[in-house]
């Protein structure tokens, strides 16, 4: 699949009102998206340090928008790490 029709899948499956593009949920799914597939391409390529770099910088992203959505909301926090299945 095209991953600008997966980003568009993710936003329409995430977002919290109809013209959604970038709420923290929305950025967490897109965030997560690109960690997954990130992670599989150092599974495949473990000297990539760059890449891997980029990913801890993205983890640390999201953990930041996840901190700020359960500061904000508690209910909307569980339901976004229940559907994305993080830990925490």
């Amino acid at each position: 699949m095209e991953t600008t029709t997966i980003k568009e899948r993710i936003r329409k499956e995430y977002q919290i009102h109809p013209k959604d593009t970038g709420s923290a949920d929305v950025q967490i799914a897109l965030l997560s998206q690109q960690i997954n597939d990130l992670n599989k391409h150092l599974q495949a390529n473990p000297k990539d340090h760059s890449s891997r770099r980029g990913m801890i910088m993205m983890v640390a992203q999201r953990r930041k928008l996840l901190d700020y959505v359960a500061s904000k909301d508690a209910k909307r926090y569980q339901t976004l790490i229940k559907k994305l299945n993080l830990r925490k």
